[in-house]
This record gives structure tokens, C-alpha cells and sequence, in this order.
């Protein structure tokens, strides 16, 4: 027993010692980046009207932080990302569904599909506020349509790679076609889900920054124009920061679900 503690300890620090030289590796090119800025700032190649320094921009930063001001932006970004997300991924799951059970019907809407994929999304922002307004309507359509495309497919695609053997399986178990559907096909195709939410959430938050930057009066893409506008190109920053830390943080998520369900599936 003390041996086999002993073994898991040791693992542990291992594991640890793994995580921070990831870490290290990872951050150090971050590091030489803010490092070069740093120095650019200090040497004065640059004005501070231009290019301000990262320690004035952290600065900036910390006292928006303080005052609600980037929080405030950011919650309201993010209301209409995960409201247009929530309902592009519904309209992809039921649309991803019937074009995997029922491929032969997909010659009906195959064009229109097709059509509405090859247009920029922040293309339809003018009709969209001449017919909806300067209101959340038109950010939410935006929404939908940058991240629908990305989801679609891998729905699709995961629904209709699923082994044909665990079909099998499943008659021979007495699965009724719904069980089948969900308890076979459906968790085989986890994984794809997955990735198409995560490529499909990326597309998200660029469509709205865009549409913010055209048509709103608050949020992350309205915060860069506002500043854009007065000059302050250290909050210009700020909120491009913001809304790459806040990508990078949810893409973990979606890293870590994507990576459970590999594991339950034997993948490596």
C-alpha cells in the first residue's frame, strides 16, 4: 500500500511537472511578444497615439475592470453570441438529423444551402437593419447564419459515419429505430458534434464583433469603433484582448469535451 501511494505521487508530480513545461512552452513566445512591444514603447519608435505600451494598455484595462465598463460590454457580446448560437446549433441538429436519415430529400434544399453558404454573413447586415431595425434581431441573424454552416456539416457527417456493425448490434438487442438513433448513432457521433460547435462558436464571435462594429451601441465590436473613434488605441486593445482571451477560454471547453469523448469512444 505504501509503495502504491507512493507510485501515485510520484505520477502526480510528473503529470505536474508535464502541465508546467506545456505551460512554459506555450507562453514563451506570448512572453517575447509583449517583451519586443515593451521595448518598441520605451524606445519611442512609435507614439503612444499609435501604439501605446502593454503596460499602459493592462492599465487601461484594469481601471475599465474596475468601473464595469469592460464587463458590461462583454456580458452583453456574449448574451447575443450564445442567444443566435444557441438557436444556429437547434436549427443544425434538426436540419443535420434529416439530411443524415433522410439523405434523398436533401436534393429539395441542397441549393439554398448552398447559396446562403457562400455569402458573407456581415453582407446582409444592411437589409437586415433596414428591414429589423438597430436592435438585437439583426446581430441574432448574423449569429445564426456564421455559425450554422460549420455545425451543420459535422452533424451531418458524424450522424451518417456511425459503424455499421453497432447498427446491427442494436436490431439484434430489439432497439426500436428511435433507440437506435439515440443511443447508437447519436453518442457515436458526440465528438463530431463537438467540433462542429467548436468551429461553429469561433464563427460566432467573429460575425458579432463585425455586426457590433456596424450597427449597435454597446458590446465588444462597439467598444473597438467607440474607441477607434476618440483615438485610444490602448482600449482598442483592451478589447481585442478581451475578446481573445475569452475565445481561448472557451475553446478549452470545447478541447476538453471533444477529448472525453474520444476517450469513450477508444480514440486516442
Amino acid at each position: 500500500l505504501p509503495d502504491h501511494r507512493a507510485f501515485i505521487l510520484r505520477k502526480r508530480l510528473s503529470q505536474r511537472r508535464w502541465a508546467v513545461k506545456e505551460i512554459f512552452k506555450k507562453s514563451i513566445l506570448i512572453l517575447a511578444i509583449f517583451a519586443i512591444w515593451q521595448v518598441v514603447c520605451e524606445l519611442e519608435i512609435f507614439t503612444p497615439y499609435i501604439l501605446p505600451s502593454p503596460l499602459a494598455t493592462l492599465k487601461t484595462m484594469y481601471s475599465m475592470s474596475l468601473s464595469g465598463e469592460l464587463a458590461t460590454h462583454t456580458i452583453i457580446s456574449f448574451k447575443r453570441i450564445f442567444a443566435g448560437y444557441a438557436l444556429s446549433f437547434a436549427l443544425a441538429l434538426f436540419l443535420g438529423g434529416i439530411a443524415a436519415l433522410l439523405p434523398k430529400i436533401s436534393v429539395y434544399y441542397e441549393w439554398i444551402l448552398e447559396f446562403f453558404r457562400n455569402i458573407p454573413p456581415l453582407s446582409l447586415i444592411a437589409i437586415l437593419v433596414l428591414w429589423f431595425g438597430i436592435n438585437e434581431t439583426p446581430k441574432i441573424i448574423i449569429i445564426i447564419l456564421a455559425s450554422f454552416f460549420p455545425m451543420f456539416l459535422s452533424i451531418q457527417k458524424g450522424l451518417t459515419s456511425c459503424d455499421v456493425k453497432l447498427i446491427e448490434v442494436g436490431k439484434i438487442f430489439g432497439f426500436s429505430k428511435f433507440e437506435i438513433f439515440y443511443k447508437i448513432i447519436l453518442k457515436s457521433a458526440l465528438k463530431d458534434i463537438f467540433v462542429g460547435m467548436r468551429i461553429g462558436f469561433g464563427y460566432a464571435m467573429r460575425a458579432i464583433i463585425g455586426a457590433e462594429m456596424i450597427a449597435a451601441s454597446s458590446g465588444l465590436g462597439y467598444l473597438i469603433l467607440d474607441a477607434e473613434e476618440l483615438s485610444r488605441a490602448d482600449r482598442i486593445f483592451v478589447g481585442i484582448f478581451t475578446i481573445g482571451i475569452c475565445g481561448v477560454l472557451i475553446d478549452r471547453i470545447f478541447l476538453l469535451l471533444i477529448a472525453k469523448f474520444s476517450l469513450l469512444r477508444g480514440e486516442k
